[in-house]
């Protein structure tokens, strides 16, 4: 991960600028940034103020729109906005970060002992393919995750 926060400057023509690249970027281009764990602040060119996290929600509005499948159901946008103001806000928003953290360290966990068995024990085609295939459904399960817990929440919720 690179340790050099990139500082992004956002113009008022709305174009971004990757100070550190010295040329100007898209919101995919910092979508990117995310993937590879480059940190950035984005910052208002004309106001100095830190508009990071408008940026990164612009993101996820792309990314909703643009996926087949969204990450976040009309439900659970709901729920989400119906934390706000309630008295545990901040419990909520600890409990989401830690949820995602822990999704994506054992993601990355599994990815890794994966790869590992696969690159210290040479394999037949036919037992590479199967691993292949496992790991993609792997992949299937893990993204059905959220709409799984969405859900259950239903279910509990229609019990009540």
């Amino acid at each position: 991960m690179d340790k050099e926060n990139r500082v992004i400057k956002k113009y008022p023509n709305r174009r971004l600028y990757d100070t550190t690249e010295s040329k100007y970027v898209t919101l995919n281009d910092l979508k990117e940034l995310v993937v590879e764990e480059i940190s950035f602040t984005v910052v208002d060119k004309k106001t100095g103020d830190d508009i990071t996290r408008n940026v990164l929600l612009q993101i996820i509005i792309e990314q909703e729109e643009d996926n087949g499948e969204p990450l976040f159901s009309a439900e659970v946008l709901q729920k989400l906005i119906g934390i706000y103001g309630n008295p545990n806000q901040s419990t909520a928003g600890d409990f989401l970060s830690k949820s995602v953290q822990l999704f994506c360290e054992q993601q990355k966990l599994f990815q890794n002992q994966v790869e590992e068995a696969l690159s210290t024990n040479p394999m037949s085609s036919i037992v590479t393919q199967m691993t292949k295939r496992n790991m993609e459904l792997w992949k299937e399960m893990q993204e059905s995750f959220l709409a799984t817990g969405t859900s259950s929440s239903k279910k509990e919720d229609n019990s009540s």
